[in-house]
């Protein structure tokens, strides 16, 4: 199975995923990229730290980016 990264973007610096996870497409890894930034949104979200501009950015084994996850799109308020 294919390896992807999701290395994380903030103030414009790129923190790098360095183990990664297989996933059978890049659909599922961004699937699963979308539940982990619940994850951590909700754990920010539970020690009153600012929750803004975060991204994940999915990348494949060579490097080529596959997906971008802004953690601000997966929370919906409607």
């Amino acid at each position: 199975m294919p390896r992807y990264y999701f290395h994380v973007r903030k103030d414009g610096v790129l923190e790098k995923d360095l183990e990664g996870a297989e996933f059978a497409s890049a659909d599922e890894a961004y699937y699963e990229a979308v539940i982990a930034a619940r994850q951590i949104i909700a754990e920010k979200v539970a020690i009153g730290e600012i929750v803004n501009g975060q991204t994940f950015e999915i990348t494949t084994e060579g490097g080529e980016v596959v997906g971008i996850v802004p953690y601000r799109s997966v929370v919906r308020f409607e």
